[in-house]
């Protein structure tokens, strides 16, 4: 099968950062499916996983945590779909990547696409859906439904690709008051699109743009980037009793989580990962999930945070798309298609 991989960890402007290999097809375990891959989106755990994770001596390291495919085989213990179901997933980072033509996904992770995207419009949800859901309903104990809008959610770094998706749960799902950043005029203007109420920009001091805005205290924080410049002013705004969530890996010294203690706030980490590295007993809530996801954007309640379509899955045109999400002036989701 075509594949494009690497070998050790290289900056992508090396040439031999990204290739394109031929490898044999994976081998369905017990509850995985058997995807012929038609889609993939980049994230920037891909390119962090390039930079820093070594495959074994004279193997191949795939990358790649989205995708959208038919169902070409099925493991024997698999009850959930069957071959030529169209899934999408996000996949588990402790199993090679989506990147190739052929790819191995546990059931329990996976769900039917929306028949109302296309393949490519599809592929650029599924990590960032998952992430968003986690963040708000699990860890940060959002309740859905309507209610009155006296609580609000700030999520800094809204453009991105989980910001993009989290303003719209939030605004369709809740009855927070949502809160977005954005740095330059196009960004700001995708946030507003998206659905949040206000948008400030986090080029400036946080804390300062916050209250120059002229709104409450934000009762749940989340920040998707930069944690380690914004985690000051975050401190400083949020509202007693809050609730903080993070997903990016602030560095070492730099967020004093004592800034908390006054307030009672309580920090949640969400990594997307967890449930399918530790093998969860609540794993298959991701499929779950991602079902429901699915029937929001076929009834058109969530759309697609498509932005680039970077071509076919090569590796020239995924280099280009490392590039891009590494230069952090990326919105919503980069895409390529077809091998």
């Amino acid at each position: 099968m075509k594949a494009v991989a690497y070998q050790k960890p290289l900056p992508i402007s090396d040439a031999q950062s990204l290739l394109d290999v031929n490898l044999p097809e994976p081998v369905p375990g017990e509850r995985d499916l058997m995807v012929d891959v038609n889609a993939v989106s980049v994230n920037p755990v891909d390119t962090k996983m390039r930079l820093s994770s070594r495959p074994p001596e004279g193997q191949w390291g795939i990358l790649g945590w989205d995708a959208v495919g038919i169902v070409r085989a099925v493991g024997r213990k698999v009850t959930l779909f069957k071959p030529g179901d169209r899934v999408w997933y996000a996949g588990a980072i402790n199993r090679p990547g989506a990147n190739a033509e052929c790819h191995l996904v546990d059931e329990r992770i996976a769900a039917i696409a929306p028949a109302s995207l296309s393949d490519a419009q599809a592929a650029a949800l599924p990590l960032t859906a998952i992430t968003a859901w986690e963040m708000l309903f699990d860890r940060l104990g959002v309740e859905r439904g309507e209610g009155g809008r006296s609580r609000s959610l700030l999520v800094v770094g809204a453009a991105g690709g989980v910001g993009s998706i989290m303003v719209q749960l939030a605004r369709r799902l809740t009855g927070l008051t949502v809160i977005g950043t954005a740095s330059r005029p196009e960004t700001a203007e995708w946030v507003r699109r998206l659905g949040a109420h206000h948008v400030i920009d986090h080029a400036k001091p946080i804390a300062d743009e916050f209250r120059r805005a002229d709104v409450a205290a934000p009762d749940y924080v989340v920040s998707l980037t930069h944690t380690d410049q914004h985690f000051a002013g975050i401190a400083e705004l949020i509202a007693p009793q809050g609730k903080f969530g993070l997903i990016d890996d602030p560095s070492p010294g730099t967020v004093e989580i004592g800034a908390l203690k006054r307030k009672s706030v309580s920090l949640h980490w969400e990594l997307m990962f967890t449930r399918s590295l530790f093998a969860t007993a609540d794993m298959i809530e991701q499929q779950k999930l991602l079902a429901e996801v699915a029937r929001l954007v076929d009834a058109g309640e969530l759309h697609t945070t498509l932005a680039e379509h970077f071509g076919r899955i090569d590796a020239s045109n995924l280099k280009r798309a490392h590039a891009f999400v590494e230069s952090g002036k990326a919105r919503g989701k980069v895409v390529l298609e077809g091998f």
